[in-house]
């Protein structure tokens, strides 16, 4: 499987592409959004800041959208997974609107949230087959959908309850970073590129 890390310019993606690799894909890493999309999984890194990514994006936003709306697997990982919202308090531009919603500002007194945290109310097989039980963030934002349905699990920092992931159709968002979260992180990179390949 072709896995396309589409590259917003903000980071190293190494230990991504290592995971990715590690669970049997072929890593590309595309600066240009027009050519991400011409993937078997399009992978929306967590590196950067929402206003940067998104302007980035903005040239092929519709076709990536229209392409993630036909079946092309995508995995959004903490930013990635913000960007597949509507719009985020954190910068300007637009998300790619997959998931319909904003992404605002944790409500807490220690932010950004960082370090392990526990993923609560989990309803997603894959996390089950993972074991994934508590997982690495860090991230000042959290994703506010409008239809709390395709969340399928959650997360709360300090009082703030915020989606862990969320999952439609081919596309997985994490607000952690599975790279990031041991062994069961990775079980989850690969528990997907398994399942996106079937």
């Amino acid at each position: 499987m072709k896995a396309t890390i589409f590259d917003y310019g903000a980071g190293n993606l190494h230990s991504l592409a290592k995971a990715l690799e590690c669970a049997g894909a072929r890593v590309v890493i595309e600066s240009d959004p027009v050519s991400a999309a011409a993937t078997d999984l399009l992978v929306l890194p967590g590196v950067g800041a929402f206003g940067a990514a998104a302007a980035r994006l903005a040239p092929a936003r519709d076709r990536l959208r229209d392409a993630l709306e036909n079946g092309l697997p995508c995995l959004g990982i903490c930013l990635g997974m913000q960007l597949l919202f509507d719009s985020s308090e954190e910068g300007a531009g637009e998300g790619l609107g997959y998931f319909a919603g904003s992404v605002s500002r944790i409500r807490a007194r220690r932010v950004p949230h960082i370090g392990w945290n526990t993923i609560d109310d989990a309803r997603d097989p894959l996390l089950a087959r993972s074991g994934l039980g508590i997982a690495y963030f860090a991230n000042g934002f959290a994703c506010r959908p409008a239809e709390e349905s395709a969340v399928t699990s959650w997360c709360r920092h300090e009082g703030d309850r915020f989606a862990a992931t969320i999952r439609g159709g081919g596309v997985l968002g994490v607000q952690f970073h599975p790279e990031k979260s041991s062994s069961p992180g990775l079980r989850l990179i690969r528990a997907f590129i398994e399942e996106t390949g079937r």
